[in-house]
């Protein structure tokens, strides 16, 4: 088994990165880990000072949690993964059974931030963007997915997901195994980041 890291900031391609990695390798041979899903639950508030959390703050991700269902994962034990909705900022009821397969990826924005989790991880992969590029896809995304209009999301971006990028997530990179600029549009880059997985792969099932 091989877990993959693969952190950058939001809207920088992370997603697209990963869809490109499943396509490439055997299928069914992926299982991924949203470190979006283990944010932390907040019923407890009211609804009007959940949607004030800075969502790129290390302190919103029960770190904790996810680096307990990675490590099961990696002994060849099923886990639970929390579902987590940004419309009401809280966890389900329900969950997403997560089964161990061949390469497990942890993607998020913050998943190299966290030290016990990074050590659990064979490969950490940073996701490099340009902030204007980051900018207009947070933008779309923001709108399309999560209720925000324009100057919402411009706010939130001027408040909290600049400053913690600068604070939280960009730090990170020191700690990546690979680097990828443009997200999904570097073929190189994916290619090379693929055929790294398939050469582990192929030394641990000899």
């Amino acid at each position: 088994m091989i877990i993959i890291g693969i952190a950058g900031g939001t809207g920088s391609g992370k997603t697209t990165v990963v869809r490109k990695i499943i396509e490439r390798l055997p299928e069914g041979a992926v299982t991924v880990l949203g470190q979006d899903s283990y944010y932390r639950d907040n019923k407890h508030l009211p609804l009007e000072e959940r949607q004030k959390i800075n969502f790129d703050h290390p302190n919103a991700i029960e770190f904790e949690l996810l680096t307990e269902h990675i490590d099961k994962l990696k002994k060849g034990l099923p886990v639970e993964e929390p579902i987590y909705s940004y419309l009401t900022c809280t966890r389900s009821e329900e969950t997403n059974p997560i089964a161990p397969k061949e390469v497990i990826i942890v993607e998020g924005i913050l998943c190299l931030a966290h030290a016990p989790l990074r050590d659990l991880m064979d490969i950490k992969v940073f996701v490099d963007c340009e902030a204007d590029r980051r900018l207009s896809r947070v933008i779309s995304r923001d709108i399309m997915e999560r209720g925000r209009n324009v100057k919402q999301v411009l706010d939130r971006y001027e408040k909290t997901v600049r400053p913690s990028h600068l604070q939280f997530i960009e730090p990170t990179k020191r700690y990546a195994d690979i680097i990828v600029p443009e997200g999904g549009s570097n073929k190189v880059a994916i290619d090379i980041l693929t055929q790294f997985i398939e050469k582990n792969l192929i030394s641990q099932n000899s």
